[in-house]
């Protein structure tokens, strides 16, 4: 199977449609598998990182063509394009000669002989003149050099300053690892970790949490018969210190709002030590038969699934002793990981903050005196974060926030709250704040 042209359907409805490269990935992944055997990598490491890069390859791509044509360029000659210069610049074990002729190749198959000569000059020419320069203005320098849109660049700037913003934008373009976390109701860490070893699956314990373990090379991990049977699932470390800030005990019942994909919900279920109750909410069908599906592979016992709008679960009564409320966000965090996302993620904030502020008054409803509630976040923007929480604790004052370094090390405590940032801990970027009900 050519791997390359795969990637190549991916990118262009990626480009074209702005389809999610996700899903796209999965469901390529998997017809690799049946039918070769092959191992994917390579399929996503070409695909994210050229979608990843598409505006720093759009610049180069610029420098070496004539504007007027380049800008009615048709996007499936722009995909092979960004493909072609993303391996010769950032893909060192492919060599040069191989992601030109290979992509040449490709353009012959796919938009025609004398395209496929234009592509051709474009790639040499890069690679007789690598130097790029870029624009002096600081946030022009960061958003084309590190390929992030000019007006999120801006917004950050304005919140962290240049220096702060530059380590952010770096952090989010190097490789992910995959983040596993433990089964507890099945196993421990140190028993994972020496069956991973003795399957030469790379994986070194987190240093944040004792229930999850960092691979080298995730398509090894997922492929194993342990994850199957449900001994871990993936989850970042940040999430995971989000559940654990949250407390879960044996016997509590704990509603989880917009619940789906599931990933926070079975950690709690595991904490719960298969006891108690956890209520799952979230409207999507199709994300919590994803959490159903996760249920049963981790063979956990005490999760209600109730596919429904967050807001209209009810009725409203003080009936939880803790309540999540995992909120719709931006998703600045996790932009190492969601390739498509960086493109899209500025936008419709202001609307955000208006589903994220309900979310949080009408969560509120559901906790017990001396209950507790989390509101959390996989972003690091203030305004969805801790600007939030403070309007929340002052209309609210039965409400009282609970610091972060009370259950958590207190590096990731900022004034309270949790806060965890790429550059800094080696995982996504996300927040949380526990707040308790005092009367």
């Amino acid at each position: 199977m050519n791997l390359r042209h795969e990637a190549f359907d991916i990118i262009a409805k990626v480009l074209k449609n702005n389809e999610y490269s996700d899903n796209l990935l999965q469901q390529k992944a998997r017809k690799i598998r049946q039918s070769s055997g092959e191992s994917p990598a390579f399929l996503y490491q070409i695909v994210k990182g050229t979608i990843k890069y598409k505006l720093h390859l759009d610049y180069i791509c610029r420098k070496f063509t004539e504007t007027e044509k380049y800008e009615k360029t048709d996007i499936k000659v722009k995909a092979l394009l960004f493909m072609g210069l993303y391996q010769l610049k950032f893909m060192a074990s492919v060599p040069d000669h191989a992601a030109i002729n290979e992509t040449v190749e490709l353009a012959k198959e796919t938009v025609g002989e004398g395209i496929a000569g234009f592509i051709n000059s474009v790639l040499r020419s890069f690679q007789r003149n690598p130097e790029i320069r870029f624009p002096e203005d600081s946030i022009d320098r960061i958003a084309f050099e590190h390929s992030f849109p000019p007006e999120l660049i801006k917004i950050w700037i304005d919140n962290w300053g240049e220096e702060k913003t530059e380590l952010l934008a770096m952090s989010f373009n190097e490789p992910s690892k995959l983040h596993l976390r433990v089964n507890t109701l099945a196993t421990d860490q140190v028993k994972l970790l020496g069956y991973l070893s003795k399957r030469n699956i790379a994986c070194r314990p987190s240093s944040a949490s004792n229930n999850v373990i960092v691979c080298e090379n995730g398509y090894e991990a997922l492929e194993d018969v342990a994850f199957s049977e449900g001994y871990y699932s993936v989850q970042d470390t940040s999430a995971a210190l989000i559940v654990e800030l949250l407390d879960p005990n044996p016997g509590d019942y704990v509603l989880d709002l917009f619940a789906a994909p599931g990933g926070k919900c079975t950690y709690i279920a595991e904490l719960l030590k298969n006891s108690g109750e956890v209520v799952a909410v979230d409207k999507s069908p199709a994300k919590m038969k994803l959490l159903k599906q996760a249920v049963e592979r981790l063979q956990i016992e005490n999760v209600k699934i109730v596919v429904e709008d967050a807001f209209r679960y009810g009725p409203i009564a003080p009936a939880f002793h803790k309540v999540l409320v995992d909120a719709p966000c931006s998703g600045w965090g996790v932009l190492g990981r969601k390739a498509d996302l960086r493109w899209q993620s500025h936008q419709d904030i202001p609307q955000l903050l208006k589903l994220q502020e309900k979310a949080l008054s009408y969560a509120a409803g559901f906790v017990k005196k001396e209950g507790f509630m989390i509101y959390s976040t996989c972003t690091m923007n203030p305004d969805e974060n801790e600007n939030m929480v403070r309007q929340f604790l002052l209309k609210n004052k039965q409400f009282e926030l609970v610091k972060a370094e009370t259950k958590l090390n207190p590096v990731y405590d900022k004034e309270g709250y949790f806060m965890s940032v790429p550059f800094l801990h080696n995982m996504d970027g996300a927040f949380a704040a526990k707040m308790m009900k005092v009367k």
